[in-house]
């Protein structure tokens, strides 16, 4: 396998980074991930914007987009597959052991990993950890990964696939790794990002090409809503048959399956939305 580092093409297995790089010693970093198919990328143009605004967020330079472009392209020729989660990671760079920032300037991965085809329908549990809205990190897609490694493991061992938040107020959030949305009484709801979720680019389609509301909502609607479904951009719309203890149907329920249908067929249509 190749990945690009800083610039070029390398083996996975000589690629260095250093064992001081700020992303590595403090989670000083920022990432994206891109599906692609084929060796062709869906949504990039949005994917790079947001991790713009992840960087500005942390106080990074503006990543070099015409670089991360020649990465996911040069990895993606490298390493055909049919279907693969490509990885864009952007760090502080070598740094102190601390949290100041060192002088020798961003590192830059693209790596592409296989992935496979998520099923119809998934399983979630309610975590009691909470996503803070107000803090500094809030609506940045960051490396700082280890509340939701946490949260995800006890996914994992209540055999669902996804954990979801609530913020401190009590109102739902997110998931580890997707955004959530809810039907009551025919509508499609979902946080709005000063909740404190990601502004998922799987998210904005889905809200965009189905009318979905941004709406408060508190965590216990997950016990009373009509269909519960997950979006990301490995999962595109995924349904969800069981909240906690709580069974829904076991196929898409039919609001759900229409915004499947309509993810599918828009963005087959346009693969850079």
């Amino acid at each position: 396998m190749k990945i690009w580092l800083d610039g070029g093409l390398q083996d996975t297995e000589s690629a260095r980074v250093s064992v001081f790089d700020h992303g590595l010693t403090v989670g000083d970093g920022i990432f994206e991930t891109v599906k692609a198919t084929d060796g062709k990328t869906f949504a990039l143009t949005r994917h790079l914007d947001r991790l713009t605004r992840s960087a500005r967020g942390l106080g990074l330079p503006d990543p070099d987009l015409d670089e991360v472009r020649r990465g996911c392209a040069a990895v993606l020729a490298a390493n055909p597959l049919p279907f693969g989660r490509l990885r864009i990671t952007y760090t502080g760079g070598h740094g102190p052991l601390g949290s100041d920032r060192g002088e020798h300037g961003p590192t830059l991965v693209v790596a592409l990993g296989e992935a496979k085809r998520r099923p119809d329908s998934t399983a979630v549990v309610t975590v009691p950890w909470t996503r803070n809205e107000r803090g500094a990190l809030a609506g940045l897609k960051t490396t700082s990964y280890a509340e939701n490694v946490v949260a995800l493991a006890r996914a994992h061992q209540h055999g669902a696939s996804e954990a979801l938040f609530a913020n401190t107020v009590g109102q739902l959030c997110e998931g580890t790794g997707s955004n959530v949305f809810v039907v009551l009484d025919g509508e499609i709801h979902t946080p709005p990002v000063a909740s404190g979720c990601l502004a998922g680019i799987t998210r904005a389609l889905t809200v965009e090409w189905t009318g979905a509301k941004e709406t408060d909502l508190p965590l216990d609607v997950l016990e009373r809503a009509d269909e519960v479904f997950l979006t990301s951009s490995l999962r595109d719309v995924q349904a969800v048959h069981l909240v906690d203890a709580r069974q829904l149907p076991g196929a898409a329920g039919p609001v759900t399956a229409k915004a499947m249908r309509v993810f599918d067929e828009r963005s087959a249509d346009d693969l850079d939305p």
